[in-house]
């Protein structure tokens, strides 16, 4: 019987999903752990359930293509600009298509790093500085060229 003066952690728990009524935590329960802190370790899971499980050679793949998410984003950044004289309208649509696919990668590269995995936070971080990196060099070779439009990816023909 509850008087007040208990700790509530002494009151029975009723059986519920997680139990077996015997108060022994399932099995299914404890296979997936969330982290809120950062952590170190190949034991993580990147995006996808199950990946990349326990396997070293898979943790390294999780962690090159989250870089390369990264590179991908500040890359894209960058959109070209549309040549006078172009459809609008066509120049709109093609803007607003690389804006929708560098939002949605650089939405994935935030979810990774929800995984508070220190190798995958460290690899977002290079991605983006090495995705700028490239990004600026670009520009300043095309200003030093005396181009006008440093901000194209594609070059001119």
């Amino acid at each position: 019987m509850y008087n007040g003066n208990q700790d509530r952690d002494d009151m029975p728990m009723p059986p519920g999903p997680m139990s077996d009524g015997n108060m022994n935590m399932s099995m299914s329960s404890m296979d997936m752990v969330m982290h809120m802190s950062f952590y170190w370790g190949k034991h993580a899971i990147v995006l996808f359930s199950g990946w990349p499980k326990d396997s070293l050679g898979m943790y390294m793949l999780a962690l090159a293509f989250v870089f390369l998410l990264a590179v991908a984003v500040e890359v894209l950044s960058v959109s070209p600009k549309p040549k006078q004289g172009s459809n609008a309208m066509l120049g709109a649509c093609f803007e607003a298509a690389v804006y929708a696919a560098r939002m949605g990668l650089a939405y994935m590269v935030m979810l990774a790093v929800m995984s508070f995995n220190l190798g995958i936070f460290i690899a977002a971080v290079a991605g983006h500085a090495i995705g700028l990196f490239f990004v600026k060099v670009r520009a300043l070779a095309a200003a030093n060229r005396g181009d006008t439009s440093s901000n194209s990816l594609f070059p001119k023909v």
